[in-house]
């Protein structure tokens, strides 16, 4: 009987591997990179497979492999619940779009939205609630930028284990992912909590501003784990090729969000207390969608409550990858407060032209940075794959994209900049001050493509501190010369905002010539030792 049910069970096993060498189809959905056919079938199974004695594993490994946390998914057929986008075979220039599209509504969805917290505090409540919500911006930036960094770490992280089929590695790698994304929520909140009226005072938020934007940013903060908690989850459903799942998350969550606003600030007579309540609700539904799925998932990226831990080894490429991906987008909020600071010399109409052409900027760069993130995820399960082809495909393919997505939106906005500024103001004045800000940055987004997209690239190969380094001398030390030079002596709106052409530009090309030694040295190498990427 036991030989009888091991023969069976394996005839079950070469089935299953067929189907996932074709990709598979899931309820007319291709999967891919679910079950690795290596590791599927037990190894005291492996003698009726009529396989060599050589390949069957010492009794010894055999013990190891059964504490391991992934035993349990050997004894079983293993499918992902994600529709998953093929990365390491297909068109890159079909599969990168199909994998950006999602990503890209995710984030206009979530410029969407806090475009609408802003818009219902100030229409319901009061203009003070509107600007002790606004006032708070740069440091939400700052704080949730971090966390998104962490989110692109593990994404990276996940996306080079799975390419290498590396599975019981990929299991570690997204429970201890898990930790540290939510410690790291958890340390941000404290942090914001404990520290709110001094940042406040530090970027010199007005008297009248500031007991409402400590009110707002206090409460905003208790969501700073579900956040930790969704970047986490984005990030490793990505890896495996899923985006539109954290796309109706969001999505249900931002509805959620909108209704809870209106419901507090109009029938709870709320104000900044009321907006910063909704989001946090929202931010935790959406941190339990993700969850309740990945517990769900019974793949190689899904959760299991025994194997949440701290696993030997895989915090360090982690947090190698994700802080310094954390601190590069904490650095352009840093840059933009001197920006600010420097618009803020101007008259009001001015700072309002310029606070209605921010809209545009936080638009088309969000919409952009899904091809990014698709860069970093299909370099990194190619990169980890060995498809050298591949990897250095999926970056052009990225980054023409990136470029085409920039050009278009410029082109639309320099055309209908008018209509588009007239969304947040209708005093013509605001306008004009608002287009000069528009005549200079609509074909500037293009150039900061070519930036993005290969520091992008970088983190895909397991590359982040030095692209971190040379963010920091361009974005942030070159603007801040740029402002006490140029600014200083032309002291006008054009020359103000011409720094974000001039610093991407040479931040560009600082970072080509980095990843093109990268890629020289990586060439020939040993694509399965991913450790040391």
């Amino acid at each position: 009987m036991y030989g009888i049910a091991t023969c069976l069970y394996g005839i079950a096993i070469d089935k299953d591997r067929l189907h996932s060498r074709g990709g598979g189809l899931r309820g007319g959905v291709k999967t891919t990179g679910t079950i690795d056919s290596s590791a599927t079938v037990p190894p005291f199974l492996q003698p009726c497979q009529r396989r060599r004695s050589s390949e069957c594993l010492p009794s010894a490994q055999y013990d190891d492999l059964k504490r391991s946390p992934r035993f349990h998914m050997l004894k079983t057929k293993q499918r992902s619940l994600s529709p998953s986008v093929p990365m390491t075979e297909g068109s890159l220039w079909r599969n990168i779009l199909i994998f950006s599209l999602p990503l890209m509504l995710s984030q206009i969805l979530q410029v969407l939205f806090t475009m609408a917290d802003v818009a219902i505090v100030g229409k319901f409540s009061s203009s003070n609630a509107m600007g002790s919500v606004g006032s708070t911006s740069i440091l939400v930036t700052l704080f949730t930028g971090f966390l998104i960094g962490m989110g692109a770490g593990v994404n990276v992280r996940v996306a080079q284990l799975l390419g290498a089929k590396r599975q019981e590695d990929t299991e570690k790698a997204v429970h201890t992912a898990l930790l540290l994304c939510v410690l790291t929520g958890v340390i941000i909140s404290g942090l914001c909590i404990f520290s709110a009226e001094w940042m406040l005072r530090l970027i010199r938020t007005r008297d009248d501003l500031l007991e409402g934007a400590e009110l707002y940013f206090r409460i905003y903060a208790l969501g700073m784990p579900a956040m930790g908690v969704f970047n986490f989850g984005n990030g490793v459903m990505s890896a495996n090729g899923d985006t539109r799942r954290p796309l109706m998350y969001l999505l249900t969550a931002g509805i959620l969000n909108v209704i809870m606003n209106l419901f507090f600030v109009i029938v709870c007579n709320m104000a900044e207390d009321g907006v910063a309540l909704s989001s946090i609700i929202s931010q935790y539904i959406t941190a339990v969608l993700i969850l309740v799925h990945m517990f769900r998932d019974k793949s190689a990226c899904g959760l299991r409550l025994r194997s949440i831990r701290f696993w030997r080894g895989c915090s360090v490429p982690i947090l190698v990858l994700g802080i310094p991906a954390g601190i590069q987008n904490a650095i352009f909020a840093v840059a933009n407060l001197f920006i600010q600071r420097s618009v803020n010399y101007f008259d009001t109409v001015m700072v309002n032209g310029n606070s209605a052409a921010s809209n545009a900027d936080t638009l088309i760069y969000n919409m952009m940075s899904a091809f990014y993130t698709a860069c970093s995820t299909f370099m990194g399960q190619n990169f980890g794959a060995g498809r050298h082809d591949r990897v250095m495909k999926s970056y052009f393919v990225s980054l023409t994209y990136s470029f085409a997505a920039a050009a278009v939106a410029g082109v639309l906005l320099r055309v209908f900049g008018r209509e588009f500024l007239l969304l947040f103001t209708n005093e013509q004045t605001v306008v004009d001050a608002g287009m000069q800000k528009v005549s200079v940055m609509w074909w500037s987004f293009a150039i900061s493509a070519f930036m993005d997209c290969t520091i992008a690239a970088s983190r895909g190969l397991g590359k982040s501190f030095a692209p971190t380094v040379i963010v920091i001398m361009g974005s942030c030390v070159f603007r801040v010369a740029w402002v006490y030079t140029v600014f200083e002596h032309f002291h006008t709106i054009p020359s103000l905002y011409l720094l974000y052409s001039c610093s991407w530009t040479i931040t560009a090309v600082a970072e080509i010539v980095y990843f093109v030694i990268v890629c020289r040295r990586l060439r020939g190498g040993k694509t399965a030792e991913i450790q040391s990427v």
